[in-house]
């Protein structure tokens, strides 16, 4: 059926609890015609590694959440959960998702490795915000779908704030990947959905001709694609990355009115 605000679409997005950039980023990204609605990914374990877990392996619980509305694909916007899942409990438990809901699921994990693939990139440059022990499960995450990690750039984490990922700025996240050597690259990825990546992005789309991804600019695409029913492939992405196809509208929120020249 098609809906008021959304005839191309409604995409159901499961955000982790405290993240304060998926929707923000998503309302830049999604085009005219897509909308979303949004539920939040919830657990009361103490460690950052049991509740990223939760997160994932109760992904029939979250997607409850949007009850029988008409759906035509559910965004999984979290990325920590598919690192220490790993990607053989990920794709089992999006396989079953998908069985019971009739819908595609995608998982921000699972885009980022489309895109890639669609580029035929296999040697990458990662940008992460995270600390060492979630960053090193992010680089097995890779190399077990078949990329090589060549260098990683940090990007500062800020003590005494709400939460040291979801509290960063998109200057921070820039000076990271402006600090990654792009030699040798197929492709850099801006990780985490938490980081701000999409003023990085419109600055750098491309170093030195090698293309900027980050994890929410991939979830984005697959989303609408899987809405579609389309093809993930090169054509379909080449209108997102360097913000081709959505800096206006980024432009528009930054500006508060018409989109600047």
């Amino acid at each position: 059926m098609a809906l008021e605000y959304a005839p191309r679409g409604l995409i159901g997005v499961l955000t982790p609890q405290a993240n304060t950039t998926v929707e923000p980023e998503l309302a830049v990204l999604l085009p005219p015609g897509v909308a979303m609605i949004n539920a939040r990914l919830t657990s009361p374990k103490p460690t950052i590694v049991a509740r990223l877990l939760d997160y994932l392996r109760d992904l029939e619980g979250a997607v409850a959440q949007f009850a029988n509305a008409p759906l035509a694909a559910v965004a999984f916007a979290c990325t920590g959960a598919s690192y220490y899942a790993g990607a053989e409990e990920e794709a089992a438990i999006v396989a079953r998702m998908e069985a019971a809901r009739g819908v595609p699921v995608v998982t921000a994990g699972q885009a980022v490795r489309d895109a890639l693939q669609a580029l035929s990139a296999r040697r990458i440059g990662l940008v992460s915000p995270y600390p060492d022990d979630l960053t090193r499960a992010a680089i097995t995450y890779w190399e077990a779908q078949g990329f090589e990690v060549v260098r990683i750039s940090g990007s500062a984490l800020q003590d005494g704030v709400f939460h040291p990922i979801y509290a960063m700025d998109s200057a921070g996240a820039q000076a990271a990947l402006e600090a990654l050597d792009p030699a040798g690259l197929d492709a850099i990825v801006m990780l985490g959905t938490g980081m701000p990546t999409l003023r990085p992005i419109i600055a750098h789309g491309y170093r030195d001709g090698v293309p900027v991804l980050s994890c929410m600019l991939c979830l984005a695409w697959r989303s609408v694609e899987a809405a579609a029913n389309g093809p993930a492939d090169a054509a379909s992405l080449q209108g997102w990355l360097g913000g081709r196809d959505w800096q206006a509208r980024w432009r528009m929120r930054q500006h508060g009115g018409a989109p600047s020249a």
